[in-house]
């Protein structure tokens, strides 16, 4: 396996913006931050925001300098934000306590936050040459597949034995070569080896994959059935000073440590079941949060999005302050703002829809 990917892949690889030099002799920085971009999230959006990126933060050393808002604003839109958070946090510790260069040992590298297993393994692998393993999908996909895995993915048993043979595959691997392999692994099963209907008769590997063999590889990897998935509604206040398009608004921002941690938002919370309605639910949360009474007035939008462990419905409603001054009682910060200066700070991606909404209203009112 090792010696087919590594002949396999060189020829095959999809040009992508981070792959500027072989597996095995890329610059560290380069292959941490690509394959933190690339997790639980499609190759085709990472390019634009990876050059974005690098532009921006071309070195370790400018990211550590940076503002976090600055990386949140770079990140918006990319999710799972606290992987931009943790990116920042490490860069310090590696500028800070690591002399400017990522570490060379596992133990090392796996202790900078952020940093899992398989994201050790890319780095170590694919910029030092090292015969170190990598998990993800694909290649949990691939192995699966080759070796006729007939458990539940998603199991302990599995994913270990399936690290044990993702590290013979790169111990096997020539010396140095741990890297082209590895990425081989991971381009197979991006582009051959697919969930559906896989490309069998043009993979290099089809003679030893013992699931092609029996004609059970549409049913490998073994996918447990998916839980039901939660789904919430939640009110979000566009609260303004005095008339609504006509002054301040008011955003707040997340505490550090939870969901969505760092960004800013259009405040507001979580409908219960004992609440009467949603506009009753947004003088509460607001109440709650900052400290201040509104008065609620007509709808602004309504968008839906899916997380990765539930969905909402939010529904925005313009509001209008009628008293207090805001506190930060259950958020990290306030700030009054003009809707020109919203586009200064990073917002998930339904704030930026509401935000949309908004200018969309105040343009058809002039």
């Amino acid at each position: 396996m090792a010696r087919r990917l590594a002949d396999w892949h060189p020829e095959q690889a999809r040009a992508l913006p981070w792959r500027n030099a072989p597996a095995g002799e890329r610059d560290a920085y380069a292959v941490w931050i690509s394959e933190i971009m690339a997790q639980q999230t499609r190759i085709e959006t990472v390019i634009d925001y990876f050059h974005r990126w690098m532009v921006r933060f071309p070195t370790v050393e400018a990211l550590a300098a940076a503002d976090q808002q600055d990386v949140l604003k770079l990140w918006q839109g990319l999710g799972y934000y606290a992987r931009a958070r943790n990116l920042h946090k490490a860069a310090q510790i590696v500028v800070d306590q690591l002399g400017g260069s990522l570490p060379r040992s596992r133990a090392e590298i796996l202790a900078l936050p952020g940093i899992g297993e398989y994201t050790a393994g890319a780095i170590l692998s694919m910029a030092f040459g090292q015969p170190e393993p990598i998990l993800d999908g694909n290649v949990k996909r691939v192995l699966s597949r080759v070796w006729d895995i007939d458990q539940p993915i998603s199991e302990t048993e599995t994913l270990n034995r399936l690290w044990v043979l993702a590290r013979e595959i790169a111990e096997s691997s020539a010396p140095g070569a741990a890297g082209v392999v590895n990425e081989g692994l991971m381009e197979l099963g991006a582009t051959i080896c697919v969930p559906q209907n896989p490309r069998c008769l043009i993979c290099p590997l089809n003679d030893l994959c013992l699931a092609a063999a029996r004609g059970v590889q549409n049913d490998r990897p073994v996918i447990p059935p998916k839980k039901q998935t939660p789904h919430y509604d939640v009110a979000a206040g566009v609260i303004w000073r005095g008339d609504p398009f006509h002054s301040d608004l008011l955003i707040a921002q997340r505490p550090q440590d939870g969901l969505l941690g760092g960004l800013w938002e259009f405040p507001g919370g979580k409908l219960e079941a004992d609440d009467a309605d949603l506009p009753a639910c947004l003088r509460r949360e607001i109440a709650e949060e900052l400290g201040v009474l509104i008065d609620v007035g007509a709808p602004v939008t309504v968008v839906k999005h899916a997380y990765t462990h539930f969905r909402i419905t939010l529904h925005a409603f313009h509001a209008r302050l009628i008293e207090g001054e805001p506190q930060a009682i259950g958020c990290a910060d306030w700030r009054w703002v003009t809707l020109e200066m919203l586009d200064a700070f990073p917002f998930p991606v339904t704030d930026q829809k509401i935000i949309a909404a908004v200018r969309k209203q105040v343009a058809e009112s002039r």
